[in-house]
């Protein structure tokens, strides 16, 4: 719908919904719940979705989707140079995000911090609207330096955590940091794909999806077993690992993938 120098951009636009309903769907949720019953907020909730259908069919415009006898086969577009990569930094990066994100509030309890989890959880919001603002204005022009520097300061963070988990003061600048790193990594990793993949990123942004849901459900898993085995104060290292190999992947694929020289659009 956007021209191309405008793809970049358009995707931060559209990704903005994302840390908006981090933000506001959880206070917003816990709140009708209290008011009207939480079986009323699922009710809510599902005429919301069927009026969001309803909008899309009456609003959207329906373009062509890629012809089949020119679409290639799921493992072609696997194999095009630059998708493997993004796939693992998606996989690497979600991964870490959400083993923190699934147990931020057991991760808290042993800090002290039981009853400010609504407070991390809107600073975490607010600084990944941030972030999705400024990865919007320089994605298009930028990409590769904001990937490494995104992974960079959340590695980075994650160690800061990990030596002074106990500390309000650090695991609140932490939270912001992570915030800002992770509020664009959407934008940044789906317009990556597109770019590697070429007029296959239809496909390619399906696997991309797949990977995301893969690391939602790993973070969930992978944190559960930690918990059990090393405890939460395992989670910063862990954090750690995911996003130094995920930067290491991201720094090595300059040709494709993250390439140092952004295609003419």
């Amino acid at each position: 719908m956007v021209p191309e120098s405008l793809k970049g951009r358009a995707m931060a636009v559209a990704m903005v919904g994302t840390p908006l309903a981090l933000a506001l769907g959880v206070p917003a949720g816990t709140f009708l719940g209290t008011l009207v019953g939480w079986r009323s907020v699922f009710g809510i909730m599902s005429l919301l979705a069927l009026m969001l259908v309803i909008w899309v069919v009456w609003k959207l415009p329906d373009y062509p989707g890629e012809a089949a006898d020119k679409r290639l086969s799921l493992q072609k577009v696997f194999v095009i140079p630059g998708v493997r990569p993004i796939l693992f930094v998606v996989l690497a990066w979600v991964l870490a995000h959400n083993i923190l994100y699934t147990y931020i509030a057991p991760y808290l309890a042993q800090a002290g911090l039981t009853q400010r989890v609504d407070l991390v959880l809107l600073i975490f919001g607010i600084t990944a609207l941030v972030g999705i603002w400024v990865i919007g204005v320089l994605i298009d022009r930028k990409l590769r330096p904001l990937v490494l520097i995104s992974l960079t300061a959340f590695a980075l963070a994650s160690v800061a955590l990990g030596i002074s988990s106990s500390q309000p003061v650090v695991i609140y600048l932490v939270v912001a940091v992570w915030g800002l790193t992770f509020g664009g990594a959407a934008t940044l990793l789906q317009t990556a794909v597109a770019d590697a993949a070429g007029e296959s990123a239809d496909v390619a942004q399906s696997m991309l999806v797949t990977a995301w849901n893969l690391a939602i459900g790993g973070g969930g898993l992978l944190g559960g077993i930690l918990i059990e085995t090393l405890g939460v104060g395992s989670f910063p290292w862990a954090l750690s690992i995911l996003l130094i190999l995920a930067l290491l992947v991201a720094w090595r694929a300059r040709e494709h993938g993250f390439p140092s020289k952004l295609k003419s659009r």
